[in-house]
């Protein structure tokens, strides 16, 4: 979305994105920090439990990572807090969805089970909500800065003009035509074909309905 950086967001969905960020951040790093104190393998898959989810040392490290970006996003707060969140929250939900497949195979790196998997959906899903909030939904309030950016996108549109063919619109006429047709100048055309009509159904040289000249002589 190409928002304007230096305006903060609303002061109430500020507040939202930062305590989403936050505290889902000093979860993982906490849940990190545990699994890093009593030094598990890197890649083990089996993993050791803590706190009801089990966990080795690359989804410790992981988790720190993770819980330091949230934390970092409420810190900045604002429209980066919410991208943040939104774009953690799908990546909690696609783990959950990838590991939900190799927890029962020799590529489950992270050691994940199916408490894991149940976590990954719930929080990625929680964290998604608070990102969302007042940014995607109808009714906005007008001083939303998200409804704003839609409506000066909206009135920033031009309608596209409409095509022309060769010499004008099709089924219309050129231009010049159309132009005189306002302005009520004969069509000196219409007048030839009508002339051209009345000498077929009299049978002799066609005629020319003209326009008189100023001195009373026809054209």
């Amino acid at each position: 979305m190409d928002l304007d950086t230096k305006r903060r967001a609303d002061r109430r969905l500020d507040i939202v994105y930062r305590i989403g960020a936050g505290l889902t951040g000093l979860v993982l790093i906490g849940f990190g920090t545990a699994g890093l104190m009593i030094r598990l393998p890197l890649f083990d898959t089996q993993g050791e439990v803590i706190a009801g989810l089990s966990t080795n040392g690359a989804l410790s490290f992981l988790s720190i990572a993770i819980g330091s970006l949230l934390v970092g996003a409420m810190v900045l707060g604002g429209i980066f807090a919410s991208t943040v969140c939104v774009a953690v929250g799908a990546a909690f939900v696609a783990s959950g969805l990838v590991n939900l497949y190799l927890m029962s195979t020799d590529f489950n790196i992270l050691a994940f089970s199916m408490p894991n998997v149940i976590f990954s959906f719930v929080v990625g899903l929680m964290v998604m909500t608070f990102g969302m909030y007042g940014r995607f939904s109808g009714g906005l309030a007008e001083d939303n800065p998200f409804r704003q950016h839609r409506e000066s996108r909206h009135r920033g549109r031009v309608p596209a003009p409409r095509a022309e063919g060769v010499g004008g619109s099709v089924g219309h006429g050129s231009t010049d035509e159309r132009l005189r047709d306002a302005a009520g100048e004969p069509d000196h055309r219409v007048e030839q074909q009508a002339g051209a009509r009345d000498a077929a159904a009299d049978g002799g040289a066609p005629r020319v309905r003209g326009r008189h000249r100023a001195d009373g002589a026809a054209e």
